[in-house]
């Protein structure tokens, strides 16, 4: 009685941190989660195979959740590991990855997949996340994005899917060696950005996607004492370029050859730079 689910990662339109209102597009980067049911234990155990000393809390709520919604009394035990591409605490949304995974292996592994909607299983692993303390906002922004794929907006106060779309950009990520936890961000600092962040929102709502995010990177690096320095460097050569959740990652969409060039600039800086592609498959079991 084993499961698998592969989740994206995600990149920031807008960050919900300022009014609550998000959107995010999904990344071909993955975290991989495995569980197996035991009938032996009524405990659930996890483990990530990126560090031994991991906080386990928020895959192991998801498991716990999925098996009092749609296990059986026999089966109250479990095991889950996750395994992963995407740096953790570099705003490139590693929880929502891990916490959809989780959600779709124990939905595979107790073969009941058919009975939630994929929104649904997102919407649960948010639960988790608030739950665990892991998010500020809930996520349901980028927990959307890596579920559905695609670009979503959402408002994250009430869990809705405010639009959902497929798109086929390039995309380039810079994540310095530092970290940076969603939930220790400076949200009252945040919130005196609102203004930009409702004209980011409603520029996501119109499809202008790349200048959403431009206008989300530069508030929500001011706010969060980020420098602007690598968007001021990618802003003249691509669509758009932002502040990737609290940081410290930056993403920039765009045609490829441009983002090579922003790509020479970026890797002059200390940490890592990778050139992906939007994803819009979603989360899949195996």
């Amino acid at each position: 009685m084993q499961g698998q689910a592969r989740a994206p990662a995600a990149g920031t339109v807008l960050n919900a941190l300022a009014t609550g209102k998000g959107s995010a597009f999904a990344i071909d980067a993955y975290t991989t989660a495995t569980v197996e049911l035991l009938d032996d234990t009524e405990d659930v155990t996890g483990a990530v195979a990126e560090d031994p000393d991991a906080d386990t809390r928020l895959i192991e709520t998801c498991v716990e959740y999925v098996l009092d919604a749609h296990g059986d009394p026999e089966t109250s035990g479990a095991h889950v590991e996750t395994e992963s591409e995407v740096p953790m605490a570099s705003g490139l949304k590693s929880s929502s990855a891990a916490a959809n995974a989780t959600v779709m292996a124990t939905l595979d592994a107790l073969d009941a997949t058919d009975r939630m909607t994929r929104e649904d299983a997102a919407r649960l692993g948010v639960m988790a996340a608030r739950e665990v303390g892991v998010t500020v906002t809930g996520a349901f922004d980028d927990a959307s994005a890596s579920m559905l794929g695609g670009v979503t907006v959402t408002d994250n106060t009430t869990d809705e899917l405010l639009a959902r779309e497929d798109v086929d950009w390039n995309v380039l990520v810079w994540t310095p060696d530092e970290q940076s936890f969603s939930a220790d961000a400076d949200v009252q600092r945040c919130e005196r950005i609102a203004p930009m962040a409702e004209l980011a929102f409603d520029l996501a709502r119109e499809g202008a996607y790349g200048r959403a995010m431009t206008v989300n990177g530069l508030a929500f690096s001011a706010a969060l004492s980020f420098s602007t320095d690598p968007m001021v460097e990618a802003m003249p050569l691509v669509e758009g370029v932002s502040l990737s959740g609290t940081g410290p990652s930056v993403v920039a969409v765009g045609d490829r050859e441009s983002l090579e060039d922003v790509r020479e600039m970026w890797d002059q800086r200390d940490g890592s730079t990778w050139l992906t592609t939007t994803q819009t498959a979603g989360t899949r079991t195996r």
